[in-house]
């Protein structure tokens, strides 16, 4: 269930209460005359099942209530209300399957920023990658992949291509276009620090690393795994199931594949860097082909459980 606050100019105020009053998904209808000053109007606060969320906001904007006054959403983590049972019921669908598309949007805008926190996080999942191609740790990729954020603007890519927000989408890609080739270069200058410490070596590359070389040599497989992650992840992001999350984010090797790319870069090791990009752009394909997929499908789903308007 979502939490609404809405404010509305007084002379809209009727129109919107006769809608929402009118709405099975919302309960808990609250009015305060005259109580909002910035902007003025008229405060009005309800709760709503996530499966009837996205047509009951787009209604709200529609009425232009986002520019003329404000919506505030936030999550309820309990409600103990019989009103808010019967809406539920009286709601097809389940709350922890639906998509709020408006959510969605703003979830993912936040995490396509180019930012300076993402270009660190960025680099430091990439060295610490390095560092485990290099000593065949496992752990290490594993490591890296948790702390890598990449999976925010390949998220917010694919909700921009759905919902046509090709702001979005611009903004994504900017990040993933600066942010992959960032973190690449100072990992190759990571990776030639540690060679004059003498803490590795060019031969760490080129000995066989069993554990690790999946990372440059891919296959059919990638691009399956890929796909999965690419459902998984967006299904996480959709459903209030967000802890599966992390087990996607392990599951495909995009900040791996990059760093062993910047560390044969670094070597020298030219054939290894073009398998390792390979992996890169496959796995990045996958994810963002899943993605669309996804949401194109939710989409669908939801439009025939409950016809906006």
């Amino acid at each position: 269930m979502l939490h609404v606050r809405v404010i509305t100019p007084e002379e809209r105020t009727e129109a919107v209460l006769e809608e929402l009053a009118g709405d099975v998904a919302v309960t808990h209808l609250i009015v305060l005359p005259g109580a909002a000053r910035s902007p003025r109007g008229d405060v009005l606060e309800f709760d709503v099942v996530r499966e009837g969320a996205s047509v009951v906001l787009d209604r709200l904007r529609a009425r232009g209530l986002d520019t003329d006054g404000a919506i505030v959403v936030e999550r309820v983590d309990a409600a103990l209300s019989a009103s808010a049972d019967r809406a539920a019921r009286r709601v097809p669908g389940l709350g922890v399957d639906a998509v709020v598309w408006q959510e969605l949007e703003q979830q993912t805008g936040e995490e396509a920023e180019l930012s300076g926190s993402f270009l660190a996080f960025m680099t430091i999942a990439m060295i610490i990658a390095a560092i485990g191609v290099l000593l065949d740790q496992p752990i290490l990729i594993v490591g890296s992949m948790v702390v890598g954020p990449e999976f925010g603007p390949l998220s917010a890519l694919c909700v921009g291509i759905v919902r046509r927000r090709w702001r979005l989408v611009r903004r994504s890609g900017l990040a993933l276009a600066a942010g992959f080739p960032f973190a690449m270069v100072v990992t190759v200058l990571a990776v030639w620090l540690l060679t004059a410490l003498d803490l590795v070596d060019r031969s760490m590359l080129l000995q066989e690393r069993p554990l690790t070389d999946f990372i440059w040599r891919p296959d059919a497989l990638s691009w399956v795994i890929g796909f999965l992650g690419g459902v998984a992840g967006m299904l996480s992001l959709t459903s209030a199931k967000t802890g599966t999350l992390v087990g996607v984010l392990i599951s495909v090797t995009t900040i791996p594949a990059a760093a062993n790319a910047a560390v044969a870069l670094a070597y020298g090791a030219h054939e290894e860097a073009v398998g390792s990009a390979l992996q890169l752009v496959i796995n990045v394909a996958a994810i963002v082909v899943a993605g669309v997929l996804t949401l194109l499908f939710q989409q669908v789903v939801w439009r025939r459980t409950r016809p906006a308007g």
